[in-house]
């Protein structure tokens, strides 16, 4: 019992800690204002985390969801030229099917997660580079474009909101988060059960690649251009955002409100680093790096208590 609350609550009881140390450290730290520009840069990573999570849920993992993003974000500024409608179908679109025939090369075909997806990540920007001339041109959002409304503050935080509340219902509420369960904890035993684990797996990739490429799109609309350089190693962020709100990489078990928690919690650290200001941004790197290891080896040594 205390190992599972220690999984499912760590990344919480961590993230209040460093939200009190950080405001007592610094009397910026917990000003509205700095606070509610944390929650608007956490947003894209929030939302391909929560697709995230969803798959490795399942017992799988998506190293797609970066390229993916930074081909929506360019798929939408090219598309805001003939209205909100096409900025937004053509990416979602195109993410999908990305999702889908991972999906099924997955699900179908038997084919592991990690070669499918990044050969995902490579096409995805490969894509990316051809559309825009190897980012030679940058396709730009008109000014009076309703896209730009998403881009605001607020509309960005509250799409997120939206996104883990629909999410966090799907995975604990609904039959296709229960078989997400299953088919993570034991697929030759869900198989068994007569679940349907093929068209499941299917529907998690094509919803993980709905997800990031709706962050593109949000990227793009608070940015007003498509740039091509974003998402390099987003995926590897979502991974540790969700495996530090304590969804085990093994599949079986997992939150998106720990996800959410995970994704609150790079963020402060990052925020913590700019403070002290004595360290360059790889010390971010450095420092998630560090806590993801010592979240693995607490998921490790939980999980053999409880067997």
């Amino acid at each position: 019992m205390i190992a599972g609350i220690v999984r499912r609550h760590g990344a919480l009881a961590v993230l209040a800690v460093l939200l009190v140390v950080g405001g007592l450290s610094f009397s910026t730290f917990l000003t509205p204002y700095n606070l509610s520009n944390l929650a608007v840069q956490a947003t894209f990573l929030a939302v391909v985390a929560l697709g995230m999570t969803l798959v490795i849920v399942s017992g799988g993992i998506d190293l797609s969801v970066g390229s993916t993003f930074a081909l929506a974000g360019v798929l939408a500024a090219y598309g805001s030229r003939w209205g909100l409608l096409v900025a937004l179908l053509l990416p979602l679109a195109v993410s999908a099917l990305i999702g889908l025939v991972q999906g099924a090369l997955i699900a179908r075909w038997r084919m592991a997660p990690f070669i499918v997806t990044l050969c995902g990540l490579l096409f995805a920007r490969g894509l990316l580079q051809l559309l825009t001339k190897e980012g030679s041109t940058t396709y730009l959002v008109p000014q009076d474009s309703a896209l730009r409304w998403l881009g605001q503050g607020a509309v960005l935080v509250v799409l997120a909101v939206l996104g883990y509340l629909a999410g966090g219902v799907l995975l604990q509420r609904t039959g296709f988060g229960m078989r997400l369960f299953a088919v993570g904890g034991n697929e030759d035993a869900a198989s068994l059960m007569g679940l349907p684990v093929a068209r499941t797996k299917v529907s998690v990739y094509v919803l993980s690649g709905l997800l990031a490429g709706l962050a593109g799109v949000m990227s793009t609309a608070q940015l007003g251009s498509g740039v091509t350089v974003v998402g390099v190693g987003l995926e590897l962020n979502a991974i540790a955002a969700v495996v530090i709100g304590g969804t085990m990489l093994t599949g079986g078990a997992g939150a998106v409100s720990g996800t959410l928690a995970g994704v609150a919690l790079l963020a402060v650290i990052q925020e913590l680093i700019n403070q002290v200001g004595r360290f360059n941004s790889s010390m971010q790197a450095v420092v998630s790096g560090a806590v993801l290891i010592v979240v693995v080896v607490l998921q490790t040594l939980l999980s053999r208590a409880r067997r």
